[in-house]
């Protein structure tokens, strides 16, 4: 059963949690969905979230399509999705998600790194995924990474993934770009470049002698010029486009 929370509580008077965060000096707080069809992994997730004051936990779902439901009606911020769900699995409610509410990030919850539903998933849409084995405790961070637009793709991973993206691309060269490619300066493509190759903000900022809050500003405005949501895909994109060369 899809669990939503009610707001506003009935009777009494009561202060939003993003009217909270805002005067205990903090942003708004950001909104997760849980996905999972099994209770207990659910009700885990939960436990670790709440204990994060700049995390809310809005609702749960016990498979696919009641995610799909819950996203649209509550517009997460990030969903945690399994990847194997009745009724509808977490690939096909990535899908779904990311048409109608693209700016919700979906981190794919796994019980193994199995390359074809990985590859699926990324196609569909989701910003990476996380293993079941992961600590409890690392969640919360990995929720915020996603939300601050990084990927959770490891190297190996990411490497595989534009490679495929890219084979993809070549199949169809013959098509012209739908519309006029946005300019990307060339900081921006360096910056780019290296994120293709799965490394993060601080081996970027090391590789390119820059500031780590440097390179989120460049990643920033490549997101914005290519009206993107996240790091990888940005890079599907540049890969699709041909901006980016992945030999």
């Amino acid at each position: 059963m899809a669990i939503q929370r009610p707001w506003p509580p009935q009777g009494g008077s009561v202060t939003r949690p993003d009217e909270a965060a805002r005067a205990a000096g903090r942003s708004e707080p950001i909104r997760v969905l849980i996905v999972d069809d099994h209770a207990l992994i659910r009700r885990s997730l939960e436990l670790a979230l709440a204990a994060e004051a700049d995390i809310e936990v809005v609702g749960e779902a016990s498979d696919g399509q009641e995610a799909v439901e819950l996203a649209d009606r509550l517009m997460p911020d990030v969903a945690l999705m399994d990847v194997r769900m009745p009724k509808l699995d977490g690939i096909g409610a990535t899908r779904k998600i990311k048409e109608s509410v693209p700016s919700t990030r979906i981190i794919m919850l796994t019980v193994s790194d199995e390359e074809e539903d990985l590859f699926e998933a990324i196609k569909a849409g989701a910003t990476g995924y996380l293993l079941k084995d992961v600590q409890i405790d690392e969640v919360p961070d990995a929720v915020r990474g996603v939300h601050e637009g990084q990927s959770l793709i490891n190297p190996a991973m990411a490497a595989k993934l534009i490679t495929e993206f890219a084979n993809m691309s070549r199949k169809e060269a013959e098509r012209p770009p739908q519309l006029p490619v946005p300019r990307l300066t060339e900081r921006e493509m360096e910056v780019l470049r290296l994120v293709a190759k799965g490394m993060n903000n601080r081996e970027i900022a090391k590789d390119l002698f820059i500031s780590e809050n440097t390179v989120k500003n460049h990643v920033r405005n490549i997101l914005e010029k290519l009206q993107l949501h996240s790091r990888m895909e940005a890079v599907v994109y540049a890969v699709r486009e041909r901006l980016l060369e992945i030999t």
